[in-house]
Parts: structure tokens; C-alpha cells; sequence
């Protein structure tokens, strides 16, 4: 299977000096980057294992001697000290003429690697984020495999639900145990388990960090700590609200989902498409799930937002460009989708310049003289064509 992405990180290697590639664990950012170094000369440094780090005990030695290749730094935010010495190096490296393609740093968390890196890189680096799989990469993969098992190569690609079903289990056990204290203070793997569970059962829902915290027995700070970094580690989306001066009465909290809806379906138990089809939470289910594909092939300036009044007005997805273009988007489960008052009420307090309802079926139809229904992977190509 072919990653959509790996055009647009030759490009970034192409012109800038250092490339940032972020993701959450297995998103299959180490198989993308071999690959993009079988095509050019680069060695591959793991910065969990001791063998690799012991070769950087001189970092400034070891890496002048590659400055002719590609170095691919995996795991990066594990050593942060290497950024000054990375900031010397590709400044020498321009005045001898070799100004792009230096070093691709693999990382699995944002704010943590942006933070370090945008602090003694600026200038000199390109940032870009390898989600899991989404419904364009699939092939002949039908998309609810992609919706009830997630997009994580390993799920995705089980030989059946149930190991498919053990692999995220084990994926979030290793995450509450291994990874996330590397990340943040030491926070009770269970505690943050009954929090990433608590999200889960209310996906798509606005955020109440009071009832969170009240339900958890902690304060609110310290919920929102949790939520933060969550949302660092790009396993959960903070979806905000759109505002606007309409004179209207808006919701100004966020919308919190799980990005990968395997994770979410294993967080709550939900084995198979039976199980999810009778589950409360399969409508949010199915909206985040369209949600995050469709940003994962969104131009990256295209911000998005949700919207909601105080008078019932909503739009599920709202995409805004720098130019003021706006994209109002719905998502339905129905093969036989209708709209209701409040996203016609919306559409006229926003004026978007196209409207969309996203649905299960497989035609592309009006709903409306300005409103399209369409199948998921129809609107996801519109979107990566711009």
C-alpha cells in the first residue's frame, strides 16, 4: 500500500534543509522514510536503540562525516540535544553548497518536537504529518474495514477483527505503560486509560474538562493536562468553533474526538460492524471517522472548524482558506440523507461558497441547486485537487 504523502516529503527534501515528519506510533513513519531512502544515499538512525545512540556520543563528529547523505533520525525527540548541533551542521553544509535534503527527523508527538525544533531550526525546517492510513490509499479495501479497524498498517491489515481487535489493545496498552511517560509527568496508566475511555464515550461531543475531571476525581487543570497531551501525541482532535460577529449567540467550546476510529472502537469493546451498527456511539463514530479522512487530504492551509448557535444552527465541518473561501460540510450515516433546519440556518449566517453532505452510499447527486451529496473517497480526491 502507497503512501499519499511520500510526493509531498520528496518535495519538502527537495527544498528545505531538515524535514519533520510526525505521527503517532505505527503509522508507518520509519517504512515510509526506508523508502524514500532507497532512492537517494542515507544512513538510518533508531534513537531507541543503544547501538544507534552510542554512535552519537560525538554527535558533531559522527554526523560531519555524512554530510554528503540523507540522515534520518527515528524517535528524535528522545535525544534533544541534537538540534543545536543539527542548526551548525546544516548552516555548514549550505555554505559548501548542499542547502536541502540534509536530515528527515521522524518524531511522535507535536508540540513536544515542534517546541524543540522550532526553538533552533527556524528557517530550516519543514514540518509534515503521516496520519494512519486513509479511505484514498485503501485500493480495493472496502471502507468499513477502514472505519471499524482504524487506519494503523498493523489493524488495518490483520488477517481477521478479532487479532486486528488484540493488535489496538495491546497498541494502547503499550502507550499508557511505555510511551506516554517519556512525553509528560508520570500520570497512572489507568487513570489515563478511564480518561482516554471517557473520551471515547463521549466522541464528537463538546468539551466539559469540569465533568471530565469531577468523573476522574482530580482537578480541572490536571484533566486538561491529560487532554493536552493527548492531543500532542495526535491521538485525539480538539475540533474548535468557528466565531464570527453574526449578532449570534456561538458555542465557544471545542469538539473532542479519538482520531483513529480503531482506537476508539477498541476503547469501548466494540469487536465488529455488527456490534458498532447496534452501538450508541456509532453515528459520532462514523462522523469522526469522515472528519479525519477528509482533513487528512485537506491542503494543509485549509483550517477547520465546526459551527453551532445557540439557536440550533450547525455545520459538522467547516473548512476555512487563508482567502475566506469556506467549505460547509455535514456528515450523514443514512443512505438516504436529508438535511435539517439547522445546517440550511448555518449556511445562511456563513455563506460557504460549496456545501457538501457526506453519506454511506456510492453516487454523487444534488441534494439541493447548492448542495451535493457524495461517497466519502469522492470528496476526499476534490479535496487533495485543492
Amino acid at each position: 500500500m502507497k503512501r499519499m504523502l511520500a510526493p509531498q516529503l520528496l518535495d519538502a527534501l527537495d527544498h528545505s534543509p531538515a524535514v519533520a515528519l510526525l505521527g503517532p506510533r505505527q503509522a508507518g513513519k520509519t517504512t515510509l522514510a526506508l523508502e524514500i531512502a532507497r532512492g537517494r544515499p542515507a544512513i538510518y538512525l533508531d534513537l531507541e536503540s543503544e547501538q544507534d545512540r552510542a554512535k552519537l556520543a560525538q554527535p558533531e563528529l559522527y554526523l560531519a562525516d555524512h554530510l554528503d547523505k540523507l540522515v534520518i533520525l527515528d524517535e528524535v525527540h528522545r535525544a534533544p540535544g541534537l538540534f543545536p548541533v543539527l542548526r551548525g551542521l546544516i548552516d555548514r553544509a549550505r555554505r559548501e553548497g548542499r542547502r536541502t535534503g540534509r536530515y528527515l527527523l521522524l518524531g511522535s508527538a507535536s508540540l513536544d518536537l515542534l517546541k524543540q525544533s522550532g526553538e533552533t531550526l527556524a528557517g530550516r525546517i519543514a514540518y509534515l504529518e503521516l496520519t494512519p492510513f486513509h479511505v484514498l490509499e485503501l485500493g480495493e479495501r472496502p471502507p468499513d474495514a477502514l472505519w471499524l479497524r482504524g487506519g494503523f498498517p498493523e489493524s488495518l491489515l490483520a488477517p481477521d477483527d478479532p487479532r486486528s481487535l488484540r493488535w489496538r489493545q495491546d497498541f494502547i496498552r503499550a502507550y499508557l505503560e511505555r510511551d506516554i511517560p517519556q512525553f509528560g509527568p508520570r500520570i497512572a496508566a489507568e487513570t489515563l486509560r478511564r480518561f482516554w475511555t471517557m473520551l471515547a464515550h463521549h466522541q464528537g461531543s463538546l468539551l466539559n474538562t469540569a465533568q471530565f475531571a469531577r468523573n476522574l476525581g482530580v482537578d480541572v487543570k490536571t484533566a486538561g493536562g491529560y487532554l493536552g497531551l493527548l492531543v500532542d501525541l495526535l491521538l485525539v482532535r480538539r475540533l474548535p468553533p468557528w466565531h464570527a460577529n453574526f449578532g449570534k449567540r456561538l458555542v465557544k467550546s471545542p469538539k473532542v474526538c479519538i482520531r483513529d476510529s480503531g482506537l476508539l472502537h477498541a476503547l469501548l469493546n466494540i469487536p465488529d460492524k455488527e456490534t458498532l451498527l447496534a452501538h450508541p456511539v456509532v453515528g459520532a463514530s462514523w462522523e469522526g471517522f469522515v472528519v479525519e479522512n477528509l482533513l487528512a487530504n485537506a491542503d494543509a492551509m485549509a483550517q477547520p472548524y465546526f459551527y453551532r448557535s445557540g439557536g440550533g444552527a450547525e455545520v459538522d465541518l467547516l473548512l476555512a482558506w487563508p482567502e475566506g473561501r469556506l467549505w460547509a460540510i455535514e456528515v450523514k450515516r443514512s443512505l438516504t440523507p436529508k438535511l435539517e433546519r439547522g445546517f440550511h440556518a448555518a449556511c445562511a449566517d456563513l455563506r460557504p461558497e460549496r456545501r457538501f453532505v457526506v453519506y454511506p452510499g456510492s453516487e454523487r447527486y444534488r441534494l439541493a441547486e447548492d448542495i451535493e451529496a457524495m461517497p466519502l473517497p469522492m470528496l476526499a480526491e476534490i479535496l487533495r485537487g485543492g
